[in-house]
């Protein structure tokens, strides 16, 4: 009867590799090709690798291409609104964190939501003969195939396998995600890095810096970040399976100008996330020491659990539309008292206009731009005339 025991024999931490190898995989799968591939087109995948990563997950997940991709779009472009399909924001962390698949099922029975969402996904005899009318047969395939190599034991990788994306990739990364973590960038919605080590859950685990830059086929963003779903696109464009459509902008600088151009303004607007979250570093002595000046005066009110430094950061990185309405009173409080941390808020906000959508001509914002600087370099602010000179210096 020692084939009922399965045709491979290991040691029990040898079968918590190849566990640890089949989820890996489906993980890569999924960042690599459902997100980065079919959801953002932020890679183009040779048809050797797109056809296997299409059916790995057709035996380890069950999940539909078009239904997955349409659901990412949708939460994209609603997120952390009421018809986001799986915001902690709006949900509560609980749900979301434990009921994420769940929450993708309910989503995948709105034909409309993905007809709407789930253009260009595969369209092809496989996708409309074996892999969505049979997505089901995936998983059987695979316990049977885990229970021949493994016996009794391979059911037991066969249910790790089958609670793996629910979890980490539904739950924690859409969850966790947009709940708790760091973020690099005050974009419009919740999403945070959890962890700067993008490798568990292949890169996603950087999810602040995805949702800023959506279309970029790396997550990692700073230097101390490591995205292994970056480094398998790099492997996998090296053997000619990969084409990289399109990263994040990098900050790259010149010599200053004296006189803007529209090069300059289009640097500007392509980093915008960069360019403000710079400017909060870099008058960060400056704000910092007004922030202290004010509490040690004890001339503000309590703000009822607002730690103010921690928040000045955070109001200078984002738009003031992105300011939650709760923190307003208090903002307005602070630069009521302090006329140079105004000054430092209002020529903040005023970069806002220069990237955001409005209908006046380029000529005009490089103009304006150009206005900007020179306010900034006579405000009698070295901090702020040291950002102005880096703005003329972007190229």
């Amino acid at each position: 009867m020692e084939y009922l025991n399965g045709l491979i024999d290991l040691p029990w931490w040898g079968y918590g590799l190849v566990t640890l190898g089949l989820t890996h995989i489906t993980i890569a799968a999924v960042t690599i090709f459902l997100h980065r591939h079919q959801a953002h087109r932020a890679l183009d995948l040779h048809p050797i690798a797109s056809h296997f990563f299409r059916f790995w997950l057709w035996l380890t997940t069950s999940m539909i291409t078009k239904e997955w991709a349409a659901i990412h779009r949708k939460h994209h472009a609603r997120c952390e609104t009421e018809d986001d399909p799986h915001s902690p924001q709006v949900l509560g962390l609980k749900k979301v964190l434990w009921q994420g698949a769940e929450l993708y099922r309910a989503a995948a029975e709105d034909r409309a939501l993905v007809e709407k969402y789930g253009h260009g996904t595969p369209d092809d005899w496989l996708e409309h003969n074996l892999y969505t009318p049979h997505n089901n047969w995936g998983p059987t395939l695979m316990a049977v195939i885990n229970l021949v190599l493994f016996g009794p034991m391979g059911l037991t990788i066969w249910a790790i396998q089958m609670v793996w994306i629910p979890f980490w990739a539904a739950g924690v990364v859409n969850g966790i995600g947009h709940y708790w973590g760091y973020r690099n960038f005050e974009n419009e919605d919740a999403a945070t890095n959890l962890v700067p080590w993008g490798i568990l859950i292949g890169g996603e685990e950087l999810h602040n810096n995805h949702h800023t830059f959506g279309t970029s086929a790396k997550l990692s963003y700073k230097w101390f970040e490591f995205d292994i779903g970056w480094m398998y696109i790099r492997i996998l464009a090296f053997l000619g399976l990969a084409t990289v459509r399109r990263i994040a902008p990098v900050l790259q600088q010149g010599e200053a100008r004296a006189q803007l151009d529209a090069a300059a303004l289009q640097a500007l607007i392509a980093n915008r996330y960069a360019i403000a979250a710079r400017y909060a570093r870099t008058l960060k002595a400056e704000w910092r020491m007004e922030i202290d000046l004010l509490c040690a005066q004890a001339t503000l009110p309590d703000f009822h659990g607002i730690y103010l430094p921690k928040k000045m950061k955070v109001w200078l990185k984002q738009d003031a539309k992105d300011t939650p309405t709760e923190e307003r009173a208090a903002l307005a409080q602070v630069l009521a008292h302090s006329p140079k941390l105004a000054t430092i808020y209002t020529m903040r906000q005023e970069l806002t206009h220069l990237w955001e959508r409005s209908s006046r001509t380029k000529d005009e914002l490089v103009q304006d731009m150009q206005d900007w600087c020179a306010r900034a370099e006579a405000s009698g602010i070295r901090q702020l005339r040291e950002f102005s000179v880096s703005l003329r210096s972007l190229a």
